[in-house]
């Protein structure tokens, strides 16, 4: 069995969403794991939204721990600079994170999960924290695509021409955005429905129907990848991505499997 730590801000609708499915995948058996616990660096009264979200873990009757990264902060920030020289106090503001992640250690380090998904988790985790654990993060672009935010990534997409769009899960490194790839999947972003806008040079609706396409393949490549993980067709020893016989794989393939999960499913008529 998959022991999953789920990491999560749940500052919006979708955060809830992704943990929704992922627990119904679990409990009907598509993927053979459990979670057995959720942080979130945010704690109760901070956020309406993150409220929501922490009722709902607790309906599932998962572990929960929250430590909010704001609170220690400023703690930080107050305590130093009461301390020290203008420049040790800043040096201090700098490795703050260093040590919130310490603080994250501790309070997860014997939950003994097997893979840490960070799911809409609004931090950069540090070197130490992402090398100590298995963690992997959806990115909204095919393997060796653009990195940034979604918007960024299509916007790169669109200024390039390029043939393909895609989204894939990674694992998490201290270089953002270009950990080992775990699992992906692609689309082609030339033909329809895409040629007419391309064409007209049209590049807000290619921006709108990329998103379109790409955001409708996330929370089934998501549980795809776990569900890989937990039936041992996928694995991750030393920092490196392995298939089923323990060879070494450059990420493992999931369009197809993507693509029948989200059929009669994509409609783009709305956008136009």
């Amino acid at each position: 069995m998959l022991n999953i730590g789920w990491f999560s801000t749940g500052r919006d609708e979708a955060a809830r969403q992704l943990l929704q499915a992922v627990q119904e995948s679990i409990e009907t058996g598509e993927t053979e794991g459990k979670i057995n616990f959720v942080f979130s660096n945010r704690e109760p009264g901070e956020s309406k939204e993150s409220d929501f979200f922490f009722e709902l873990v607790r309906s599932y009757d998962l572990p929960l721990t929250c430590f909010s990264h704001r609170k220690f902060k400023d703690v930080i920030a107050v305590s130093r600079s009461a301390e020290r020289s203008e420049e040790e106090a800043k040096q201090s503001q700098e490795d703050w994170r260093l040590k919130y992640d310490r603080e994250v250690d501790k309070r997860i380090k014997n939950f003994s999960s097997d893979i840490c998904v960070l799911a809409g988790y609004m931090l950069i985790i540090g070197e130490e924290l992402c090398q100590k654990y298995n963690m992997i993060n959806l990115h909204p672009a095919p393997p060796h695509g653009p990195v940034g935010s979604w918007q960024e990534v299509i916007e790169e997409l669109i200024q390039n021409k390029v043939d393909k769009a895609g989204a894939m899960m990674h694992l998490v490194t201290p270089e953002l955005d270009r950990g080992p790839v775990v699992s992906y999947c692609i689309f082609p972003i030339k033909g329809e429905p895409f040629e007419p806008y391309w064409q007209k040079d049209d590049k807000d609706m290619l921006f709108k129907l990329i998103r379109h396409y790409e955001l409708i393949r996330e929370f089934p490549l998501i549980i795809s990848t776990l569900k890989a993980f937990s039936q041992g067709e996928i694995g991750i020893r030393n920092g490196k991505v392995i298939d089923a016989r323990r060879n070494v794989i450059q990420g493992y393939d999931l369009t197809e499997e993507i693509n029948l999960a989200i059929e009669g499913k994509v409609d783009s008529r709305s956008l136009s």
